[in-house]
């Protein structure tokens, strides 16, 4: 079993760059696929980045590619997303995710056993 603990979020304005963290618990994070969600006001949850248990392969929603980059170290049990070029859209609150299993994209919420808390993230305009 794996806790997580999201931080970082903050109020922010259009262009500005932001990095969220999130920290499992546990001896054995380097064997969870990792995943960044997202739910604005109003609207469900959407998946925003995945990476690999080892780090090397990463998977992203069109919404942000090229913008957002998911990295983790598995010395410190830490997962990251650098978010870059923020738009009023990117406001929601963020969550951390860990699932067990083979790398496969991992895309769908479903996949997920394991959610932090989540983190606040706004951005004026």
């Amino acid at each position: 079993q794996v806790q997580l603990v999201e931080s970082g979020g903050r109020l922010g304005q259009a262009g500005d760059s932001l990095r969220l963290s999130c920290a499992a618990s546990g001896r054995t994070f380097s064997t969870y696929v990792m995943g960044w969600f997202r739910q604005a006001p109003g609207k469900e949850r959407e998946f925003v980045a995945s990476i690999s248990r080892s780090g090397g392969s990463t998977e992203y929603a069109d919404s942000v590619k090229g913008r957002f980059a998911i990295s983790r170290d598995n010395r410190k049990n830490t997962v990251y997303l650098q978010m870059t070029s923020l738009k009023p859209g990117d406001t929601a609150v963020y969550y951390c995710a860990a699932r067990t299993g083979y790398y496969s994209g991992s895309s769908s919420e479903y996949e997920y056993g394991y959610w932090g808390q989540g983190t606040q993230v706004t951005v004026s305009s």
